[in-house]
């Protein structure tokens, strides 16, 4: 018996609902035939949206939405994407699959789709091969309310009123793809290009994101912060949120391996390196409280998820992989962890929503299947915009290689705005089921109800069996002497809904 104790009397910090937060790049079939079929389509739309996959990221209560990359972000040029349609620019794709973009979705079809699914709204500035100056018009031309160039410009293309920013990039991975910079020079440049990331509304205010740091390169964030950060009177103002990139890559990042073929040894290395999440942000936020010890500035994870050889046929260039019940536990993993870090992560965006590495959903023509990732992040929306609560489980090491063992069990809970306390449980064993009792201090429970995922560790939807993984109602919690007694199952991610 492993007992869950919750102390729903201390309340540990606040869950951004962006912590559950998605990222959709100009790569692959993200954008085109994922989002954006156009209005033309015979594939049913609302303005050249899918209304499919529109309607299941709403019921998934999708809460931002980054875009336009990713490496693409730093070789995209804003106005190439404005305009009628026919006289847009077309240009190659240099960073995934050298394929055409012919710019048919850009700014306002971007905004169209956020306000589709009423979340908010995260764009990336090109400041890899752009400049201060467009980047500071395309500001202009999304959020100002007035007589200026832009915003006569955004009118002429058919958008009278501004648009709401609530986050703005300023470049992406600048350590590499975005111009392989070093942390002193992005500082510096960084210092400039956002000085013009106007707050046009000052009633709504952009929250601007740095460039942070790729895995454990802690020189970084320390070289970044500092350069920001000189003097006292400059510790907030230049910066809301600083970026943090880390891909699970079981094999490596040359090898990688493959989404659906594995064995336990690898079930388990992939798990255990998806807990080094946690490494991360404990020593990543270590230096940010050097510069931050008010935890004014966010961590933004804003890529995140598997990354695994893209399945055998496909361009190698798209990133396509396919989805298993292993990645449906490194999502809860994650989101717990998320949740457990709240007062210092306050969003992350999983890389990517559609069609591209660890995606909620997969299109294939008119077809549409929704991932375990997907109902992994249906189960855990009850968090967002909730309180976290005092948790702790027992655990055990498991695995089959020292090297890699992990705890058995993961959990995190909240108060949700539901008055309802919400428990996520993952088991991370391949054979073992573990009976849990689940102890409240002062706090008498009322009823709970639960839902699952669970299944074979290969297990995956297709277009030919597109429900092979799906949640179902778990009847197996009773309260008993005030307490929850369940036995969760190996291979499990679970939800427990408790009224008290």
């Amino acid at each position: 018996m492993f007992k869950l104790y919750i102390n729903p009397k201390n309340q540990k910090g606040h869950i951004n609902p962006e912590i559950q937060g998605h990222f959709s790049e100009h790569l692959g079939r993200c954008i085109y035939e994922g989002i954006y079929v156009g209005e033309d389509s015979p594939i049913p739309n609302t303005n050249g949206m899918r209304n499919d996959v529109v309607n299941a990221l709403k019921e998934m209560k999708i809460p931002v939405l980054r875009w336009p990359g990713g490496c693409f972000a730093d070789e995209y040029h804003w106005m190439d994407g404005i305009g009628p349609k026919e006289t847009r620019k077309r240009m190659i794709n240099t960073h995934w699959g050298g394929v055409v973009e012919d710019n048919s979705f850009g700014t306002h079809e971007f905004m169209e789709l956020c306000n589709q699914l009423g979340c908010k709204t995260y764009i990336n500035g090109n400041m890899g091969s752009g400049t201060v100056r467009e980047m500071s018009e395309w500001v202009e031309y999304l959020t100002f309310d007035g007589v200026s160039p832009m915003a006569e410009l955004r009118k002429k293309n058919g958008h009278e009123k501004p648009w709401k920013v609530d986050y703005f990039g300023v470049g992406n991975e600048n350590w590499g793809c975005g111009g392989n910079m070093t942390p002193e020079h992005y500082g510096n440049q960084y210092r400039q290009y956002q000085t013009y990331v106007r707050n046009y509304d000052h009633k709504n205010p952009i929250y601007k994101i740095a460039c942070g740091a790729n895995v454990d390169d802690y020189g970084w964030t320390d070289g970044v912060m500092a350069t920001t950060h000189r003097a006292p009177e400059f510790l907030h103002g230049f910066m809301d949120g600083l970026s943090l990139h880390y891909y699970t890559h079981p094999e490596g990042w040359e090898i990688k391996g493959s989404a659906t073929d594995f064995d336990d040894k690898v079930w388990y290395k992939t798990l255990s390196k998806t807990m080094y999440i946690e490494t991360l942000i404990n020593q990543h936020g270590a230096i940010m409280d050097k510069y931050d010890k008010h935890h004014k500035i966010g961590m933004i994870i804003d890529e995140w998820g598997t990354w695994f050889t893209c399945e055998p046929g496909t361009n190698p260039g798209f990133l396509y992989q396919q989805n298993t019940m292993r990645d449906a536990l490194v999502a809860g993993i994650n989101l717990n962890i998320f949740n457990k870090h709240c007062d210092r992560v306050k969003m992350a965006n999983i890389a990517q929503m559609v069609n591209v590495l660890q995606a909620v959903i997969l299109t294939e023509g008119e077809k549409m299947i929704l991932t375990p990732t997907y109902h992994v992040f249906n189960m855990y929306k009850y968090h967002q915009d909730a309180e976290l609560l005092d948790s702790y489980i027992e655990t055990e090491k498991i695995g089959v290689e020292d090297k890699f063992m992990v705890p058995n069990l993961n959990e995190s809970v909240s108060l949700g705005k539901d008055g309802k306390i919400h428990i996520t449980l993952n088991n991370l064993s391949l054979d073992k089921d573990y009976d849990i009792e689940g102890v409240f201090a002062e706090t008498e429970i009322k009823d709970v109800k639960g839902t699952i995922l669970t299944g074979e560790m290969n297990a995956h939807n297709t277009f030919e069996e597109p429900d092979k993984v799906h949640t179902v109602a778990f009847d197996g919690c009773k309260i008993k002497d005030n307490k929850l007694v369940f036995t969760i199952p190996a291979c499990s991610v679970l939800h427990l809904e408790v009224t008290v």
